[in-house]
């Protein structure tokens, strides 16, 4: 196929992206024949996939909102994807234009079309990442120039930790970003849940086809990301029970978004 103008060298357009396919469930437009084939797939095993990729979204909406009302003004995004319509410094700075928001993500095309999108904006920075390498990110120039860790920090890692296997030590990788924030920073997570639907595991082995390997975790490995952290309530719910705009975007079955989100505050 013809290599899109956004697309630089390093991405390589046979294989289908976690971002990419992610992007494609939000109604992108950055995504290749190949994510759509592998979005196809899953969502034959899991009809509601779409929902569940909004519901998260819209948590992550939420989460921003609440940590600029509680006087948060930058933003660490691990594992950011594909910047869409309501994301994070969109969001963060329609409420406070003073906000600063730096995006992080190992993926070339997300990398790529954020700085495209940033390009001119002060306040705005976009580093090619590893959630697995916390160093490089903490050492990063453009996190250095916008986000200052003597001061409170809103910390995203949203629907990535579940592409990190255990032996990957994710928990020792949460703990340096937890470590390096200052008090009163906040941490929003989002994980796949081990408890969920049964078609789940068979949704993480159709990722097997893009470069991430997707491990489930049961609800008490996923507070463990939290460390010190306290968490807010109502605590380690799924995705949709998270302070909800309104009682109506919660249904009866909230556990078929198969996926747990919490909000913590380091002391």
């Amino acid at each position: 196929m013809e290599r899109p103008s956004w697309a630089t060298e390093d991405v390589d357009l046979d294989r289908p992206s976690v971002a990419r396919v992610y992007d494609y469930f939000l109604g992108g437009s950055h995504n290749f024949a190949v994510d759509r084939q592998l979005a196809a797939q899953i969502q034959t095993l899991a009809p509601d996939v779409a929902d569940i990729m909004r519901a998260n979204r819209a948590f992550l909406r939420r989460a921003v909102r609440f940590m600029i009302d509680a006087g948060i003004t930058q933003f660490l995004d691990v594992g950011s994807g594909i910047p869409t319509v309501g994301n994070v410094h969109e969001v963060a700075q329609q409420l406070n234009p003073a906000t600063r928001v730096v995006y992080v993500d190992i993926d070339p095309v997300a990398v790529a079309h954020s700085r495209a999108m940033l390009e001119g904006e002060s306040n705005t920075a976009v580093v090619r990442g590893d959630l697995r390498e916390p160093e490089a990110i903490l050492a990063a120039p453009e996190v250095h120039r916008l986000i200052d860790f003597s001061e409170p920090v809103g910390l995203l890692i949203v629907s990535v930790l579940h592409f990190v296997a255990d032996s990957e030590h994710p928990h020792i990788v949460v703990a340096q970003l937890r470590d390096a924030v200052g008090p009163g920073s906040y941490l929003a997570i989002t994980h796949a849940a081990r408890e969920s639907r049964p078609e789940t595991e068979q949704v993480q082995e159709a990722y097997q086809q893009s470069a991430a390997q997707g491990t489930l975790r049961s609800r008490p490995e996923i507070l463990e990301f939290f460390g010190e952290f306290v968490l807010l309530e109502p605590g380690l719910v799924y995705l949709p029970m998270w302070r909800p705009d309104s009682p109506d975007d919660v249904d009866d079955h909230p556990e078929r978004f198969v996926a747990y989100a919490g909000v913590g505050q380091k002391p």
